[in-house]
């Protein structure tokens, strides 16, 4: 799946597409467009840099996280993602829709994926250093670092049901027990 922005994608790769993310075609013809608008160098995949240039990225305190997240999503050492792996990432972000499953997009794939922007460090348990981390993308210099420690030994106390100073994924997926993540991880992508 090569660039090819003065081309259509086909409607087999549509068909694919359509089947693993649960985006219409008119949506997969847009995001095509607008990948095509980011590949610069014309490569048929898009770099760090081509993906923080997104604006809704941009400006995201989180983005670079969640760049890191779209690559190790496909164990992707070149720093490059293709087309297909642009809509699976982009995927986890579109609304669910009921009574239709799709392995992309679910309540789990969104909490795994809120899970691993915290586990900074890929162990399967988020620490307090790795609260830390994301806590001061959060909110940089606006809240001191004793606040930060603050929150950050709070947040660990009231989810470690175990005690051992670490949230594992199971604790950290009883935390969204009562949350609508299904809306609050959704992006609207227009048809």
């Amino acid at each position: 799946m090569g660039n090819r922005s003065s081309l259509l994608l086909r409607k087999e790769e549509i068909a694919q597409i359509r089947n693993e993310t649960g985006f219409t075609a008119n949506q997969i013809e847009r995001l095509y467009s607008r990948f095509t608008s980011l590949d610069r160098g014309d490569l048929g995949t898009l770099s760090r840099e081509d993906l923080l240039r997104i604006p809704e990225l941009a400006i995201n305190p989180l983005g670079e996280r969640i760049v890191d997240l779209f690559h190790a999503d496909f164990g992707n050492n070149c720093d490059r993602i293709n087309f297909l792996q642009f809509m699976r990432a982009l995927s986890k972000f579109r609304p669910i829709r009921p009574n239709k499953s799709n392995k992309q997009n679910n309540r789990m794939e969104k909490i795994k994926f809120a899970f691993d922007m915290y586990d900074v460090d890929n162990d399967g348990m988020i620490s307090k250093d790795e609260l830390l981390v994301i806590l001061h993308m959060m909110v940089g210099a606006n809240i001191s670092e004793e606040q930060l420690s603050i929150i950050a030994d709070k947040t660990i106390s009231e989810a470690d049901v175990d005690e051992d100073g670490f949230i594992s994924f199971d604790e950290f997926c009883k935390t969204f027990e009562k949350s609508d993540i299904e809306h609050k991880m959704s992006i609207r992508f227009l048809n």
